[in-house]
């Protein structure tokens, strides 16, 4: 498949969770996304998740979601099978794959259903490697910094999508001045 970049729906999501590791009991407490095409914005979708996990002291510190905040926040039951309708369709994007989609496919084991293996996925992590070679960090903050975009990474599923998304349009602008306008660059699995 050869299409061009802005022909593709994707959907940039991200997840804030209660640590670092889906394997020790960690678990997803917000998930945010923004569907888009071109330069349109089609939807958004964001929610704080109610996972009866407690957040670690060490999460709370960056994403600052309390254990008061969840209480009236809906299940993974509810949102998780809401997040695959969503994005249903569209090519998935993130900035580091491999962290957010370790959790999006441990909530999926934990409710039984099939996980994420047949939507094509966009990790943003690894096309700024390619596109911007020897920056001293790779952190979704830094690479933005040195895009030129001059928004302070908050830590909270949707500032983040939004500032992948920003992301995201900068490297199609870099990979499209060299002459590329297919989605072979952007190296989904």
């Amino acid at each position: 498949m050869n299409k061009e970049i802005d022909e593709i729906e994707f959907t940039i999501f991200d997840t804030e969770t209660t640590g670092l590791d889906p394997q020790s009991g960690d678990r997803i407490v917000e998930l945010a996304a923004i569907r888009f095409k071109g330069e349109s914005r089609i939807a958004v979708f964001q929610s704080l998740i109610n996972s009866e996990h407690p957040v670690s002291l060490a999460a709370f510190n960056v994403n600052k979601i309390s254990a008061e905040m969840l209480v009236v926040a809906p299940k993974p039951k509810e949102i998780i099978p809401k997040f695959l309708n969503f994005v249903r369709g569209s090519y998935l994007c993130c900035y580091n794959a491999d962290f957010d989609l370790g959790f999006l496919n441990n909530e999926l084991r934990i409710l039984g259903l099939n996980q994420i293996k047949d939507i094509p996925v966009v990790d943003l992590l690894k096309i700024a490697r390619m596109v911007l070679p020897g920056l001293e960090r790779y952190a979704l903050w830094s690479v933005a910094e040195n895009l030129g975009i001059k928004v302070k990474q908050e830590h909270r599923a949707l500032s983040d999508v939004e500032l992948t998304l920003g992301v995201f349009y900068r490297l199609k602008e870099m990979v499209k001045a060299k002459g590329i306008v297919g989605l072979e660059v952007f190296n989904a699995k």
